[in-house]
């Protein structure tokens, strides 16, 4: 299918929606670029595998505890002054962890610190940003909306390790992390100015307590048909295919004997498969089929994964990045349409807290063990496991798809449609 702009560029006719995203692409460009340097610094002060997945695992794992809380809380406040409040704080570790490394104070234990502070931060503006996605677009754009956010997120994904290699290489890891630092005020300047109505600023007034609405999320979530095997399948998915990417210095060193510039080139790799199969399922614009999108894409990521691992020559490892990148980004994409299309309004940054809690603490999860079995068994055997367990769970999402598909893409929505 050849690629055109119709669906995205209904979604960036708004002037919301265009500052929304610029926004969005600065500051997880900035995250980007700032993860390749605190897992480089992780394997510089330690050389252990397990060290590198465990700074991945407290920058992602808090999304456990906080995010379902913080879908409750970005239910029931605003959500503009919520993103704001918690990209500010993000921007504040990156400062303390420029600043520390500079002055020479900055041990593998503080690192581990402050990066669950940034963790917990990034689990509250998850919710509250994209909860904010339905006021900027009409809904009939919502579904290339939520498709051009997830792009947004693999361009940074492709722009942020292509600065930080060469950032790194030439100023060390300082440099990296006040990049961040200046990326997420950006972007929290820039809230503002969005133009959103006061009944999409606020979920519902405040009914019962955080913990009640935290918990009615899960047994929403958990009951719907269509959202609940769609979670379920996701986590367990993301927990198991996921990890590799997270700890890519360990594979870097030990697998193809590189440095900060193969870092950067497979993660830029990573990208540029994510950024055109992005721009495929952005451009589709419509909610049939996407289902089975989700499902196949945690296929083909497993099967290239086996052939990253096992490949003999770094070329052909960067052509398999590619191809994993474009598989994340597929499933990425398809499922996160999927939930916020599904989802009822009230119960929409619950339902976003659960989702971010999924691509966050299991891909870190994924991580740690895939540090700790690397450190024992080195690092094929796991993931080639790994991978194989992630094809039976495919298995299991084949058997529910007809469920997913028709809760998912057809009479679900449909039916709340036309209660709304």
């Amino acid at each position: 299918m050849a690629l055109g702009f119709g669906a995205l560029g209904r979604a960036l006719s708004h002037r919301d929606a265009r500052l929304f995203f610029v926004a969005s692409v600065v500051s997880w460009t900035g995250l980007w670029v700032h993860r390749i340097a605190v897992t480089w610094l992780a394997w510089q002060m330690t050389g252990s595998a397990f060290w590198v997945g465990m700074v991945a695992f407290c920058d992602l794992a808090p999304a456990v505890v906080f995010s379902p809380f913080a879908g409750a809380i970005a239910d029931r406040v605003d959500r503009v002054r919520l993103t704001m409040v918690s990209q500010m704080a993000i921007a504040a570790q990156a400062a303390t962890v420029g600043l520390l490394l500079a002055a020479g104070e900055l041990t593998i234990g503080l690192l581990l610190v402050l990066e669950v502070c940034s963790g917990i931060a990034a689990s509250f503006a998850q919710p509250a940003r994209q909860s904010l996605m339905p006021a900027l677009v009409p809904r009939a754009d919502l579904p290339a909306a939520v498709a051009c956010n997830s792009l947004c997120f693999n361009v940074a994904r492709f722009i942020g390790p292509a600065m930080a290699g060469p950032m790194i290489a030439w100023g060390g890891v300082v440099p990296a992390v006040a990049f961040n630092c200046l990326a997420y005020l950006m972007a929290t300047f820039t809230m503002p100015l969005l133009r959103v109505p006061p009944a999409e600023r606020r979920g519902h007034a405040p009914e019962a307590s955080v913990l009640a609405d935290t918990v009615a999320g899960f047994r929403y979530a958990g009951r719907h048909p269509g959202i609940g095997p769609l979670l379920i399948f996701a986590a367990v998915a993301n927990l198991l295919v996921r990890g590799v990417q997270e700890i890519l210095p360990p594979y870097v060193d030990r697998l193809f004997s590189r440095g900060p510039d193969g870092l950067a080139m497979l993660t830029a790799a990573i990208g540029i498969g994510a950024l055109i199969s992005g721009l495929w399922v952005a451009n589709r614009g419509r909610l049939t089929g996407v289902t089975r999108l989700a499902v196949g894409a945690i296929a083909a990521q497993a099967v290239f994964t086996v052939a990253f691992v096992t490949s003999p020559w770094f070329p052909l490892a960067l052509a398999c990045a590619v191809l994993m990148g474009a598989s994340t980004s597929m499933h990425g994409i398809s499922a996160q349409t999927l939930v916020q299309s599904a989802a009822d309004p009230a119960m929409r940054g619950r339902v976003l807290s659960l989702w971010g809690l999924i691509v966050r603490a299991c891909p870190a999860t994924g991580a740690l063990a895939l540090g700790a079995a690397g450190e024992a068994f080195g690092l094929k055997g796991p993931t080639i496991v790994a991978m194989c367990l992630a094809l039976l769970v495919v298995g299991w999402g084949i058997t529910r798809m007809p469920v997913m598909v028709r809760e998912l893409e057809g009479a679900a929505p449909a039916r709340r449609r036309g209660q709304e």
